[in-house]
C-alpha cells in the first residue's frame, strides 16, 4: 500500500467519524431540548397554579391531562413513525412541543390549561417516540451502547431547565417570556439539527396494522419498564417527602435526597454506554435491580441522612440505564419496526411513572411511606428477576 492510499484511508475514516459524531450531537440536541421544555414547564407550576387561583386538588387534577394526551396517542405515534420516518416526525413534533410549552403559559382557565397540557402531552408523545426511534437507529450506525448517554441529555436538561426556572423566578420574568425565549432556541436546534437526521431503513417482516399487539418479549420488556419507571417516579415525587417525614431533615437538608438521586441517575447515563460494553445489557440490567433494591433497603433500615442519602445514590445509579437498555432492546427487535416496538413497550411503561407515585401515596396512607419504598425496593428485584429470564437479552 502507497503512502497516499494510506493516507486516504486515513482521511476516510476521519471523516466517517466526524460524520457519525455530527450525528451524535445532533440526537442528543432532541433529547436535550424536549428535556428543557419540559423541565421550564415544571419549574414554572407554581406560577401558573397561583395565577389561575387553583387549589391543591384542582391542579392535581389538571395535570392528569398532561399523561391522558401522551397514553391516548401511544398507537398513532408508533404508526407515523413507522409510516413516515423518525426523521420526518422530528421535522415538525418537537416544534409543536415547544409551541405547547408557550400555550400553557397563556391558559386563562383550568379548561384551557387542561386542553394545553392534553395537546402538550400529545406532541411530548410523539416526539419522543419519533426521537427514541432516531436514538436506536443513531446506536445501530455506531455498532455499539450510545442510548443511556443520549437519555443522559435529558436528565441534564432537567437540571438545566431548573436553573434556568429558578433564574427566572428571582428576575421576576412572565412564564410567557420565559416559554417563549425556551421555545424559539429549541425551535432553532431543531432547524439547525434536523438536517444531520438519519432514514431508519425498516428491514422487518412486519405488516403495517393501526395497532399491533406485541409479543411476549415485547411484553416482558413493557413491564421491566414499568417497574423502572415506578422506581423513577416515586423517587421524583416522594424523596423529598421521604427525607422530612422519616429521615427527619429539615430546611435544605430536605432536598439531599432528590439531589443525590438526580446527580447519580444523570451520571449513571453518561457513563452507561461503558458500563453496558463492559458487562451486558443482561447483567447490567440484574445489577440495577439489585442497587435499586439494596439502596432503598437502605434508606428504609437507617432512616439516617447520611445512609438514607447513600441509598439514594444507589437507587440513582440502579435506575439510570434501564429505561435506555429497555428501548434499545426494544428498537432492535427482528420482527417489529423500532418505532411500533417503542410505541408497545412505551404504552405499559409510562404507566408506572402515572400509576407509581399515586400507588405510594395510597400504600403510605393505609402503612407508613417505609412500607411504600419497600415495595418499590420489590420492584427492582422483580427487574432482576424478569431480565433473568428474557431469553433473547442473553
Amino acid at each position: 500500500m502507497t503512502i497516499a492510499s494510506q493516507q486516504l484511508d486515513r482521511g476516510l475514516a476521519t471523516n466517517i467519524e466526524s460524520t457519525r459524531s455530527r450525528i451524535r450531537w445532533a440526537v442528543s440536541a432532541f433529547y436535550f431540548f424536549q428535556g428543557l421544555c419540559f423541565a421550564s414547564w415544571a419549574s414554572r407550576i407554581p406560577d401558573i397554579k397561583t395565577a389561575l387561583q387553583l387549589s391543591d386538588g384542582a391542579m392535581g387534577s389538571i395535570l392528569f391531562a398532561l399523561p391522558a394526551g401522551q397514553m391516548l396517542t401511544m398507537p398513532f405515534s408508533g404508526y407515523l413513525t413507522t409510516k413516515y420516518g423518525s426523521k420526518r416526525i422530528m421535522r415538525f413534533a418537537p416544534p409543536f412541543y415547544a409551541i405547547g410549552m408557550v400555550m400553557l403559559s397563556l391558559a386563562s382557565s383550568p379548561f384551557q390549561l387542561a386542553l394545553c397540557l392534553f395537546f402538550f402531552g400529545v406532541a411530548g408523545n410523539l416526539s419522543n417516540i419519533a426521537i427514541n426511534t432516531q436514538g436506536v437507529t443513531a446506536e445501530k450506525m455506531y455498532h455499539r451502547p450510545i442510548m443511556a448517554s443520549l437519555h443522559g441529555s435529558w436528565s441534564l436538561a432537567g437540571f438545566v431547565g431548573a436553573l434556568i426556572g429558578l433564574l427566572m423566578g428571582m428576575l421576576s420574568v412572565t412564564p410567557t417570556n420565559h416559554f417563549l425565549i425556551v421555545s424559539a432556541i429549541s425551535i432553532l436546534a431543531t432547524v439547525v439539527n434536523s438536517r444531520y437526521l438519519l432514514e431508519e431503513v425498516n428491514t422487518t417482516q412486519e405488516k403495517k396494522k393501526f395497532f399491533t399487539k406485541p409479543d411476549s418479549f415485547l411484553l416482558s420488556l413493557g413491564v421491566i419498564g414499568f417497574f423502572a419507571m415506578s422506581c423513577e417516579g416515586a423517587m421524583f415525587d416522594w424523596s423529598g417527602v421521604y427525607f422530612k417525614d422519616i429521615v427527619g431533615a429539615t430546611g435544605g437538608w430536605v432536598s439531599l435526597g432528590y439531589a443525590a438521586f438526580m446527580v447519580m441517575m444523570t451520571a449513571g447515563r453518561f457513563i452507561g454506554n461503558k458500563l453496558v460494553s463492559a458487562f451486558g445489557k443482561r447483567r447490567l440490567m440484574q445489577i440495577n435491580g439489585l442497587l435499586i433494591a439494596a439502596g432503598l433497603l437502605i434508606a428504609i433500615l437507617f432512616p439516617y441522612v447520611p445512609s438514607a442519602t447513600l441509598g439514594f445514590l444507589l437507587v440513582g445509579l440502579g435506575v439510570s440505564t434501564n429505561i435506555p437498555n429497555v428501548f434499545s432492546l426494544a428498537g432492535s427487535h427482528k420482527t417489529v419496526s423500532a418505532s411500533t416496538a417503542l410505541a408497545s413497550i412505551s404504552s405499559i411503561s409510562y404507566l408506572g411513572f402515572l400509576l407509581g407515585p399515586p400507588m405510594i401515596g395510597y400504600v403510605s396512607e393505609v402503612f407508613n411511606l417505609r412500607i411504600s419504598y419497600l415495595l418499590i425496593a420489590v420492584f427492582g428485584l422483580m427487574i432482576s428477576v424478569m431480565v433473568t429470564r428474557l431469553k433473547a437479552v442473553r
